[in-house]
């Protein structure tokens, strides 16, 4: 099996942000139906399918600069810690850190959205979510890119070949990220929970995550944790295609030059 090259950090930095573009233009309806799912408020009285692209402005804005840091780090790690063989998964956890794109509601322009947001909150109200998010994100990454690159690597010994095509790794991507997604829902709904809360944490007392969790276990039950994984491995299953398979395409393009 031929050696496979090792992309430079510029080409990653281009070809992540070809990917995150691609991936949130096509898939931000599919995300902003899931946010509305797993409303306290209800699907309905969160917007329904009005309006789904509102918002898209804030995400475009972010998911270039987001994917190319992604990518850029996440190649330049993996083949700089010194784990490898059956330690490679440690690797990838180790290599992989948080990249996706939050929204403030879901029914709102970029622009209403940033103003109720300095209103309600001023500034701080921008990082509303922020560690729900990253808790969310840790478990998502360690489980995603590990089985991506296991993927990856026991498609290439089956076809005796590296790299792969871009629309191979499309199909690992998938599934690496369909199957993460699906297993960290409770953690979305969580952070979705967080992030759509408007009380004044300065003026009347706010429930702490776990306290959250499990008031939402308690009095909405099990089943409320896994609201919205249909639209929410949909569209990461969907999108890890479109997101992986981009940057395949992209970073093997630029090698080739």
């Amino acid at each position: 099996m031929a050696a496979e090259r090792k992309p430079t950090f510029f080409q990653s930095l281009a070809a992540g942000g070809l990917a995150g573009t691609a991936v949130d233009l096509l898939f931000f309806p599919i995300d902003t139906v899931k946010t509305r799912l797993q409303s306290a408020q209800g699907f309905v009285k969160a917007g329904g399918f009005r309006g789904i692209y509102k918002g898209v402005g804030s995400v475009v804005v972010g998911s270039a600069p987001g994917a190319a840091a992604f990518f850029s780090t996440y190649e330049a790690m993996k083949h700089s810690i010194p784990l490898h063989g059956q330690l490679a998964p440690v690797n990838h956890m180790l290599s992989a850190p948080g990249r996706k794109t939050s929204m403030y509601g879901a029914s709102t322009s970029s622009f209403k959205a940033a103003t109720l947001v300095l209103q309600h909150d001023g500034i701080r109200g921008f990082y509303r979510g922020f560690w729900t998010t990253i808790m969310r994100e840790i478990p998502f990454t360690s489980l995603q890119f590990p089985l991506y690159e296991f993927l990856k690597h026991r498609l290439s010994i089956y076809l005796d070949r590296k790299p792969l095509y871009a629309h191979e790794a499309a199909v690992c991507g998938s599934i690496a990220g369909g199957t993460a997604a699906a297993l960290t829902t409770p953690l979305d709904v969580l952070k979705t929970r967080v992030m759509l809360d408007l009380r004044d944490p300065s003026k009347q007392q706010v429930p702490s995550l776990p306290a959250r969790f499990r008031q939402i276990y308690v009095q909405e039950g099990a089943k409320v944790l896994f609201a919205g994984i249909v639209p929410r491995t949909m569209w990461i299953s969907a999108g890890g295609a479109v997101f992986l398979g981009v940057y395949e395409w992209a970073v093997h393009g630029f090698m080739s030059t």
